[in-house]
């Protein structure tokens, strides 16, 4: 059976001989983005290219007053932002998408040199960004509020959604263009104005779709983009006064500190955290299906997606079968190059990333579990942050770390389940609620798995990404609120409501009860 990745996903396109986005030696000099200037700075970081280890470009390293003037910026042009009328505000986000597909394969290739994901991957992702700032242009025309009668004669309610003012948007590594352009154009949209911090592993895919803006013609101020650490620039942007909301998609850890920080103002935070999403297979299921569902699911992006799979639960009646042919699925992708056209999985991002994934792979040995694929880097491999698909059988128990914590790797561990409720429960059994998965052609099942499975997210028979149109949110410690859809671009709004007396004077027993004298009954 020969299923690489592009065969099992019929997703990519137009996979001709591809170069690396930055030649070889060249190290391009990158700027921040501040009330519509670019801004340079002495102190810089470098971006490393994860497939070759070589530094491809420099970034400013922003202090505190950098992201305070940038805040402030953003606060100024807010307040005229919100005065334009959505459906002026859409055409710039019309034109920022109708830009992204003009440089899709530019920007898939400095994606794929920043973040390591093969290139067909990059190409969906930037399609995906410039589907979310069309998606949101066209909310224009849907920004809906509520009028409601009142309880008292002539009088009317009027809840109106207004902006928040001023969004600090924080995005990961692991999808650079995408994730941001999930928060930039629903907060844009809604008459907010953004400030944006990328991971500092892969800051150039942010950079370059602000640049997209500027060229757009968005008025100055409205979007900033400042970079720098977290400890540094992210604190002072959950932290300062002027941010209205802080929407962030990163480790709990970090969703954490951001509300600490975000409560000394009491700002709004939006989190997508983590996630450990299980994926349950049973007997009855299209096994040939579930397979390619699963290895797509699970090594998608090197494994490091929120909504990977990090543990399969597989009915003990198909477990061997079906195990055995996964594995020699996953011991036939091709790791290598990622702007090569045969390239399945290119590296993880960074060196760092890659010690976590041999971390479990060790914990996994202390427990006397049976690695029966992978476990390392790639023979061969001299340079780049490479790490085998990785498959391992009989995990300590459900208690074990590489079934409660968060790997974000290519590592995964298989457990056998006796009962459909066992593995519900066992789906249950952490303390995230991202993303989830079931393989099941019985109804009843399917029902059970809507109802019981405690999962933001609920992948039946399919996989994903997830879709503009639904909601992207978790339970426990994978998140507060949503992303995507109407529900999404509701949370970048407040609400106001308006108690409206239209013309004549209410009765003041209405009003005020207890205005005339009072009669107890």
């Amino acid at each position: 059976m020969n299923l690489t990745m592009n065969q099992r996903t019929q997703l990519s396109e137009d996979k001709g001989e591809l170069g690396i986005s930055f030649g070889k030696g060249s190290v391009q000099d990158y700027g921040m983005y501040i009330d519509g200037e670019w801004v340079s700075k002495e102190e810089t970081f470098d971006v490393i290219n994860p497939a070759t280890e070589e530094v491809i470009a420099r970034v400013p390293r922003a202090t505190r007053e950098d992201v305070k003037g940038a805040l402030e910026a953003a606060e100024r042009a807010q307040k005229k932002w919100e005065d334009i009328a959505p459906l002026e505000r859409a055409k710039y986000l019309f034109k920022i998408a109708d830009l992204i597909r003009r440089d899709r394969e530019r920007l898939a290739r400095i994606l794929t040199s920043e973040q390591g994901k093969p290139l067909f991957e990059a190409r969906l992702e930037i399609d995906g960004s410039a589907a979310n700032f069309e998606y949101y242009a066209e909310y224009a025309r849907r920004i809906e509020g509520d009028i409601l009668p009142g309880d008292y004669p002539k009088q009317t309610i009027m809840i109106l959604k207004l902006p928040i003012g001023v969004v600090a948007s924080i995005t990961p590594w692991n999808f650079p263009s995408s994730t941001v352009a999930r928060k930039l154009a629903p907060a844009l949209i809604t008459g907010n104005a953004v400030v944006t911090k990328p991971s500092s592993n892969t800051p150039l895919s942010t950079i370059e779709l602000v640049k997209l803006g500027e060229e757009a013609g968005l008025p100055r101020g409205v979007l900033n983009v400042v970079t720098g650490s977290g400890s540094e620039v992210g604190q002072e942007l959950a932290s300062n006064k002027i941010t209205g909301m802080i929407t962030l998609t990163g480790s709990t850890d970090a969703g954490r500190k951001t509300m600490e920080a975000a409560s000394s103002h009491v700002a709004k935070v939006s989190l997508e955290l983590g996630g450990k999403a299980p994926l349950i297979i049973w007997n009855d299921a299209d096994l040939e299906w579930a397979l390619k569902c699963a290895i797509w699911a699970r090594f998608w992006n090197c494994g490091q997606t929120c909504i990977c799979a990090e543990r399969m639960y597989l009915d003990e009646k198909i477990k061997d079968k079906f195990l055995n042919a996964f594995v020699e699925a996953a011991r036939s992708l091709k790791i290598g190059d990622p702007t090569s056209p045969d390239t399945d999985l290119g590296p993880m991002v960074s060196k760092k990333e890659r010690e976590t994934s041999k971390s479990f792979v060790e914990k996994a040995k202390e427990e006397n579990d049976k690695i029966i694929l992978g476990g390392g880097i790639p023979k061969n491999f001299t340079r780049g942050f490479y790490f085998e698909p990785t498959v391992i059988e009989d995990v300590a128990g459900q208690k074990s770390p590489l079934i409660q914590e968060e790997i974000f790797g290519p590592v995964v561990p298989v457990m056998e389940v006796d009962s459909f409720d066992k593995a519900i429960d066992y789906a249950n059994d952490s303390i995230y609620g991202l993303a989830s998965y079931v393989f099941t052609k019985d109804n009843a099942r399917i029902m059970k798995a809507m109802h019981k499975i405690k999962f933001g997210e609920c992948y039946i028979n399919q996989v994903g990404p997830e879709q503009l149109q639904g909601a992207h949110t978790g339970f426990r410690q994978s998140g507060i609120g949503a992303e995507g859809s109407k529900y999404g671009l509701e949370g970048y709004t407040q609400l106001k409501t308006n108690y409206i007396n239209w013309n004549e004077r209410l009765n003041l027993e209405y009003l005020f009860p207890y205005s005339s004298k009072r009669t107890d009954q």
